[in-house]
């Protein structure tokens, strides 16, 4: 068997609270993710909730990583979708765990397109 991608699912808790509402930084971590891990940047789009939270995309040539924060319950969801052989999405990971300061997390992998070669 063969997988088209690698999506890892971050369940960031106790993180730092002061950095899950401010959109810049978030930004900027994601985008420091995607070049940690090899990644070739080719958009990013966030918004800014009201009273809180932030969700963000970033589209890479690669597939996407995506944050969805919930600064009320010091959490965030990190979502690294790579595909090909070139990224190395655990060190997207390993930068979003530091940056938000996690201090409990879990990664879950899910292989996608998943196709039996003959």
């Amino acid at each position: 068997m063969n997988a088209l991608g690698r999506h890892l699912l971050l369940e960031l808790k106790n993180c730092n609270s002061g950095v899950l509402n401010d959109l810049d930084f978030l930004k900027q971590a994601l985008l420091a993710a995607a070049k940690e891990s090899g990644a070739t940047v080719l958009g990013v789009d966030f918004h800014s909730f009201n009273p809180q939270g932030v969700s963000g995309v970033v589209i890479i040539a690669e597939s996407h990583m995506s944050i969805h924060t919930w600064p009320e319950f010091d959490y965030a969801a990190v979502d690294v979708f790579t595909c090909g052989k070139t990224v190395q999405p655990e060190k997207a990971a390993e930068v979003m765990i530091e940056r938000l300061g996690a201090k409990n997390h879990s990664i879950i992998e899910v292989q996608r397109g998943i196709l039996l070669k003959p």
